[in-house]
């Protein structure tokens, strides 16, 4: 069998009130934040850590409809282009081609089976966090 092509997994929900949300996963339940962008002003995006768990947060004004577009998974890979090509020659629906993001990791969006979205990403050259 070939090499395992995830190297790590964590979900990522998104939500129309950001500060509410961190009110509920780090006020109430603890989560601590690991990181956030953008580093100064209103977050974007944050990634709060439960023990070995960890969880990212999202803002988007209008979340869709569940499952597909309210939740999804960030899955880091090696090599980003490489992963993408591969589960497209399987088959799989590629919503976003990968991409060099503002923060620096390459990502891309497909569908899982199911219809939820799923992040391809590398660690570009942001290193590990």
């Amino acid at each position: 069998m070939s090499e395992p092509l995830a190297q790590k997994l964590f979900p990522i929900l998104t939500a129309a009130d950001l500060p509410a949300a961190l009110g509920f996963y780090r006020d109430l339940l603890g989560g601590a934040v690991t990181y956030r962008f953008p580093e100064t002003g209103e977050p974007e995006y944050v990634a709060l850590s439960f023990g070995a768990g960890q969880l990212g947060i999202g803002r988007q004004a209008e979340p869709g409809p569940p499952p597909g577009d309210r939740t999804a998974l960030w899955v880091y890979v090696r090599d980003c282009d490489a992963a993408v090509a591969r589960l497209r020659a399987a088959g799989v629906t590629v919503l976003a081609d990968p991409a060099t993001q503002p923060w620096g990791e390459r990502m891309a969006v497909v569908r899982d089976p199911d219809g939820h979205r799923v992040i391809v990403a590398d660690r570009g050259r942001t290193g590990e966090r």
